[in-house]
C-alpha cells in the first residue's frame, strides 16, 4: 500500500512572511522618490538672446576730412561797360589778354556824339557872345541911370536881360562839358590792372548804356572758391585752414584761409559758396585754374572725429540725441548721449560720445531696453551704412 506523501502545492505558494518585506521596501522607495523630487529645486531657463542690427563705426579719412573741387579766381572782378550806348567800332583786346590801368580796351562809333559836341559847342559860343553884349548894355545903363537919364523900369530890364544871359551861357557851358564827357565815354579804358576773364560784345554789335562788354578779373588778391554741401556746412568756419592742391602743379601743397562763407545756399545748386585765401600765393598759382581743397574736419570740431552713421541710429533721451551701444563682453545695450553736427536727410555725423569700433544698433531703436541681452547681427548690406 502507497504511503501518502507531502503535499507540494503548498510549498510552491510564497509565504505571506516573506511577500511582507518587500513591499515595505517598495513603499520606501517611491517615497523616496516623491521626496526627492521634491526637494529639487528647478533654475529657470535663460532667456534667449534678442537679434539686433548693429553696426561697428569706424574712424576713416571720409570721415576726418573733406575734399571739393575748386578753381582759382581773382577777389575783384567787374564788369566793363561804356557810360553810353552806340555801335562798337573796335576792340583791342580779347579773352586771356593781360591789361594795365588806363589801357585802351575798345571803342564805339563816336561821329554822333562828335556831332552833339560840336553843336554844344556852337550853342556855348552863342550864349557866350549874348553874354558879352549884355554886360556892355549894362555897363551903359547904369552909368545913364546915376545921371538919371532913363527911366527906373530900363534899368532894371538890362538887369535882368543880363541875368538871363549869364544863365544861359552856364547851361551851355554845363552842355558842353557833358557832351565832350560822352564822346569821352566811346572809349572803354581798364580802370585796373588785370587779366581779361570774358569777352560779352562782338565788335559791330550795337550796345546799350552799362552792357558789359568785358570782364575783369584784377591782379593782386587771388581767392581759391569752391562750393560746400549742407553736410559739411556746420564744420566750415571763417579762419579755418585748409590744404589747396593744384592739378596743375603736381607735388605741391599750398595752405589756405577760409575767408567768406555764403550766407545762403545757391537756389539751383543747393550748395554755399565759400572763399578761402591764399596764405603764402606764388606766381605759379593762375587765375581759372582748377583746385582740390581739403578740410580738416576734425580740427574743426575741437579734435573730435564725427561718425557718420544713419538717420535709423538717432534715439532721444529726454529730448537729447542719444544712441544704443552693444557692450562688449556682455552684449548688453546701454544707452548712450551723443553730440550731432549736422542732420542729413538719411546720416548724421556724431563727434562725440562714441569711439572706434564700438557697435551701434541701427535698426529698431525704439523696440529695445536698456541692459537688454541681445546678439549683435551685422547688417546685410554694410556698404548702405557705411560711416
Amino acid at each position: 500500500m502507497k504511503l501518502p506523501g507531502p503535499d507540494t502545492r503548498s510549498s510552491s505558494r510564497p509565504s505571506s512572511s516573506s511577500a511582507l518585506p518587500r513591499r515595505a521596501g517598495l513603499c520606501l522607495a517611491v517615497c523616496g522618490a516623491v521626496l526627492l523630487a521634491a526637494c529639487h529645486t528647478h533654475e529657470p531657463a535663460a532667456p534667449e538672446a534678442k537679434p539686433v542690427v548693429a553696426l561697428a563705426v569706424h574712424a576713416d579719412n571720409t570721415a576726418n576730412a573733406t575734399s571739393l573741387p575748386a578753381q582759382v579766381e581773382a577777389r575783384y572782378s567787374t564788369a566793363l561797360s561804356f557810360r553810353v550806348g552806340g555801335k562798337i567800332a573796335e576792340r583791342r583786346v580779347h579773352l586771356g589778354d593781360t591789361v594795365k590801368a588806363g589801357q585802351v580796351l575798345a571803342l564805339l562809333d563816336p561821329a554822333d556824339l562828335r556831332n552833339n559836341a560840336v553843336n554844344a559847342r556852337a550853342q556855348l559860343d552863342a550864349a557866350e557872345h549874348q553874354l558879352a553884349y549884355q554886360k556892355q548894355q549894362l555897363v551903359r545903363d547904369q552909368a545913364q541911370a546915376q545921371a538919371n537919364l532913363i527911366a527906373p523900369a530900363q534899368w532894371e530890364q538890362t538887369q535882368n536881360a543880363y541875368a538871363t544871359a549869364l544863365a544861359q551861357r552856364d547851361s551851355a557851358l554845363a552842355q558842353m562839358a557833358l557832351a565832350e564827357d560822352h564822346l569821352r565815354y566811346t572809349t572803354l579804358v581798364a580802370d585796373h590792372d588785370g587779366v581779361v576773364k570774358s569777352e560779352d560784345a562782338d565788335t559791330g554789335q550795337n550796345v546799350e548804356q552799362g552792357q558789359a562788354v568785358y570782364h575783369l578779373d584784377w591782379s593782386g588778391d587771388v581767392d581759391v572758391a569752391c562750393d560746400a554741401p549742407e553736410s559739411a556746412l556746420n564744420s566750415l568756419g571763417v579762419g579755418q585752414i585748409a590744404k589747396v592742391t593744384l592739378p596743375a602743379l603736381p607735388g605741391k601743397t599750398f595752405e589756405a584761409r577760409v575767408r567768406e562763407v555764403a550766407p545762403s545756399a545757391d537756389p539751383l545748386s543747393r550748395t554755399w559758396r565759400v572763399k578761402l585765401t591764399l596764405v603764402a600765393p606764388s606766381l605759379e598759382v593762375r587765375l581759372g585754374m582748377t583746385a582740390q581743397v581739403q578740410f580738416d574736419i576734425a580740427r574743426a570740431n575741437d579734435g573730435f572725429i564725427p561718425f557718420q552713421l544713419p538717420a535709423t541710429a538717432l534715439f532721444h533721451d529726454g529730448g537729447k540725441p542719444a544712441v544704443w551701444v552693444v557692450q562688449p563682453g556682455t552684449d548688453k545695450l546701454v544707452l548712450r548721449p551723443v553730440s550731432v553736427t549736422n542732420y542729413g536727410e538719411r546720416t548724421i555725423d556724431v563727434v562725440a560720445g562714441l569711439h572706434d569700433g564700438e557697435r551701434v544698433v541701427v535698426q529698431g531703436v525704439h523696440t529695445v531696453s536698456a541692459g537688454e541681452h541681445v546678439q549683435a547681427i551685422a547688417p546685410l548690406h554694410p556698404e548702405d551704412f557705411a560711416s
